[in-house]
């Protein structure tokens, strides 16, 4: 019986390496709540890695018996393993960069302290000349105090300097000059508003200083380029914080050439730490075509995409980016909005908010100029990732999805919508049914200045019962997706998190921002975990690879040091990364670790 068995085997081809006992393993982590995200959401206790791969998933006897005299076995003493974090909409290079730059760190500030917060970083800066721009980020616009309190060039005209000056808010849609600024950039009474873009102008037709969304770059291309060895500085410092957040997979979601000229050096060296994508901005403001503008995206594809996904990370090119509104509070309303903001017609002691003359600007595509661009990516296999903040941007959007979904060619797209911060309901199923992914900044559905005074009164009560429709989405059956969209706020991911699940700001954020963000429901945990693991994972078409603890699939994890389903839901902001890794390998590991 045992040779006919042992003739079967050699009959098969199979050989007799097909009975031979598995290779050990390199690493074994075991006596641990392994969460997997796994088509059940199991629970295991034990994981095996072998050649950057996850070879083994089960309990400790399991395991046990892929040990060999080599392996290393991590006893992980109950802590929580779990997959890497996939951060599907972010800015990494521009975080990083702006670490080089004078900050306001995102603070709530009165106009004083704005005001003595750049009055410092000039008075350190003792090497430059009266025409270098002094650049100021991280400023929360929306939450200058008190509420509603106006920032003109003439708050900068105070400070003590003859330099230019830019402050860029946070949100990325607004920069405010002052008067040298403006007068450098050449922008004069007569300078007519860009295409995509606004001078706020006073009542006498004069620039005020504020400039919105494409205006920017009036100032913007002025600024001087960072070297190639500052560019190498802010690549280290972003994938430096991303590791330490437990970031194995991110979506560069706004690039350029010399971003993705520094990851690559870094890639070539052996230092990517994590896996890069990149979307190349398609904008036709400027005199492109859709066919010119993708022309350009693939020429760049070509230069820098590192082909399939491997054990060791690389860079892939693979999608665009598309802007079709701007920013829904104020005081920039450039979120195209199917009915109007509302205005104040009454007192600030009696308010009386109606209906008022903007509901937005036109879409920055035209309905058009939308679905042409849309077939050509779709034809040159470019996933689209678009930028919708109003319901107005996200109608169209879907409407335009929803034309490309009837041709060959766009059945195979997965089409992304970013922010999407408020959305008519009735658009809700049209992600399930069109298979449209919204990439959610959860750490905006908390009560904070940009959700109450810079945008509560201008929705009126029914419009701003609906913003960020986390939940809504979710429970109308869309694939959630998370994306911080870093550097517009800090780099938290476990904080937004915790206000997915919550919808509730920070203990100190004070009395004002207390409580739940309106009448939604939080996300359930699991679903707030997929959001940043497999669903992300999707979007960036490597969901066979990473995203879930299955044998086969790269072994990208990170370790926790508090299980995000056992704790207080408020406690999820608190959780540190003690161990992550990519490919198999540590790229990042805390003291508490061992």
């Amino acid at each position: 019986m045992i040779k006919k068995l042992f003739l079967l085997i050699l009959a098969s081809g199979l050989g007799t390496e097909a009975i031979a006992a598995p290779k050990p393993a390199e690493t074994i982590y075991r006596n641990g709540y392994i969460y997997t995200v796994d088509a059940q959401d199991s629970v295991q206790q034990a994981l095996a890695v072998r050649g950057g791969r996850i070879v083994y998933v089960g309990d400790n006897a399991g395991a046990q018996k892929l040990a060999g005299k080599k392996t290393e076995v991590i006893d992980l003493q109950g802590r929580m393993l779990m997959p890497g974090l996939i951060d599907g909409h972010m800015h990494p290079q521009s975080g990083g960069s702006r670490l080089l730059n004078c900050s306001l760190n995102y603070e709530s500030l009165t106009v004083a302290q704005f005001q003595q917060r750049i009055q410092a970083c000039l008075d350190r800066d003792k090497k430059s000349g009266p025409e270098r721009w002094m650049i100021v980020v991280n400023w929360f616009q929306q939450g200058m105090l008190p509420d509603g309190v106006e920032t003109t060039a003439a708050t900068l005209d105070a400070l003590k300097t003859d330099r230019p000056i830019i402050v860029r808010s946070s949100f990325g849609h607004s920069a405010l000059l002052n008067s040298k600024g403006i007068k450098t950039a050449k922008i004069e009474r007569d300078t007519p508003d860009p295409s995509g873009g606004k001078i706020t102008r006073d009542d006498k037709g004069n620039a005020t200083g504020l400039l919105e969304d494409a205006a920017q770059d009036m100032a913007m291309n002025l600024l001087p380029p960072l070297t190639d060895a500052e560019n190498l500085s802010a690549t280290k410092a972003a994938l430096a914080a991303m590791r330490q957040q437990g970031i194995t997979s991110f979506l560069d979601a706004y690039t350029d050439p010399e971003t993705m000229t520094a990851y690559t050096t870094l890639q070539k060296q052996g230092k990517l730490t994590a896996r890069a994508h990149f979307a190349v901005l398609i904008d036709l403001d400027k005199g492109a075509t859709p066919q010119s503008a993708v022309a350009e995206l693939l020429k760049q594809q070509k230069q820098f995409d590192q082909g399939a996904t491997k054990v060791a990370p690389s860079m892939q090119v693979r999608h665009a980016k598309l802007f079709m509104d701007g920013v829904i509070s104020a005081p920039a309303f450039t979120g195209a909005m199917i009915e109007p903001y509302l205005v104040n017609k009454g007192t600030a002691d009696k308010p009386d908010w109606q209906p008022g003359p903007s509901n937005g600007p036109a879409s920055y595509f035209s309905a058009e100029a939308l679905r042409t661009t849309l077939k050509e990516l779709a034809h040159a296999h470019i996933d689209p990732h678009i930028h919708v903040d109003g319901d107005r941007a996200v109608r169209e959007s879907l409407d335009a999805i929803a034309d490309l979904r009837a041709t060959p060619e766009g059945k195979r797209v997965r089409p992304a919508l970013a922010h999407d911060e408020i959305v008519d309901p009735a658009d809700y199923p049209r992600f399930a049914q069109l298979d449209v992914t919204p990439v959610l900044s959860f750490q905006w559905g908390k009560p904070a200045p940009d959700t109450l005074g810079a945008l509560k009164d201008y929705m009126g009560p029914r419009r701003y019962a609906l913003v960020e429709p986390q939940a809504l989405l979710l429970n109308a059956g869309a694939r959630i997706a998370y994306g911080s969209d870093w550097p517009v706020d800090p780099l938290d991911e476990w904080f937004a998190l915790k206000v997915g699940v919550t919808r509730t700001a920070a203990p100190d954020a004070g009395k004002d921002y207390a409580g739940r963000l309106t009448e939604q429901p939080g996300m359930p945990r699991a679903a707030v975990l997929r959001a940043i693991t497999l669903n992300a994972a999707y979007t960036l078409r490597s969901e066979t690879q990473v995203g879930s603890l299955e044998v086969g699939k790269l072994a990208d994890f990170i370790i926790l040091d508090r299980n995000f389903f056992t704790i207080p839901a408020e406690d999820i902001a608190n959780i540190k990364v003690l161990q992550t890794v990519v490919g198999g390998k540590i790229v990042y590991e805390s003291k508490g670790m061992r």
